[in-house]
């Protein structure tokens, strides 16, 4: 979550460069509960300690309204078509909802 809000963090700098506004707070979609309470609560443990100073980023943008984490279901996110491998039903499930369509097919 940390590493997707400095990339966040890099768009929503572009567009201000280019004088587009951008539409506040930006939705970071996760499917660990665990990393959503983590990121929300601010209280340390001490599994939490080895990834401090990126949690205190995380914090910080939550804390300011630039990111609100949300709840995905694990069946339902979209970054498994690239890092995982799927079965036949479910990454064609996940490339409809992006949109993608069958080149050897249209």
């Amino acid at each position: 979550m940390c590493s997707a809000c400095c990339e966040i963090m890099w768009i929503l700098n572009l567009l201000k460069e280019l004088c587009i506004e951008s539409v506040l707070p930006v939705k970071l979609f996760c499917d660990s509960q665990s990393a959503i309470s983590i990121a929300f609560n601010p209280v340390f443990h001490e599994r939490t300690k080895h990834f401090e100073l990126d949690l205190h980023f995380l914090r910080e943008k939550i804390s300011a309204g630039i990111v609100v984490p949300e709840k995905v279901s694990s069946d339902d996110q979209l970054a498994d078509l690239f890092t995982k491998g799927l079965n036949g039903l479910q990454h064609d499930t996940l490339c409809h909802k992006m949109g993608m369509l069958d080149a050897f097919t249209v």
